[in-house]
């Protein structure tokens, strides 16, 4: 993911200057940012303190590292294909080596092909 090119404790100032009366217009001019992006940022980090987005960004990193601790214990697609197959019963038809019944929405998908 890309890098801010301000830090947080930065971004925090600039949404105090706004709160503090500053025209939205002339803190993204005087910062050198688009609206859009001082509205995010302040989606983001309105009404934190430097040390709250300490805390936030150390929750972050915790839920990515859970994350990618829940992904490695489910089962993949590339270690098991059968995990990946979608269980109706069109794919079970197409991919079943023994005969299924065939009930007529699968008889009517097959027809068309």
């Amino acid at each position: 993911m890309r890098k801010s090119r301000f830090s947080e404790a930065q971004i925090i100032g600039m949404i105090k200057e706004q709160e503090a009366g500053m025209p939205t217009a002339e803190v993204c001019r005087k910062h050198g940012l688009s609206q859009g992006t001082f509205y995010k940022y302040k989606s983001k980090y309105g009404g934190m303190e430097v040390s709250d987005v300490a805390k936030l960004r150390a929750m972050e990193d915790e839920n990515a590292r859970l994350k990618r601790l829940l992904a490695d214990t489910m089962p993949s697609s590339r270690s098991n294909p059968i995990a990946a197959v979608r269980w109706s019963g069109i794919f079970l038809a197409k991919r079943a080596s023994w005969p299924l019944p065939r009930s007529s929405t699968i008889q009517s998908s097959f027809a068309r092909r």
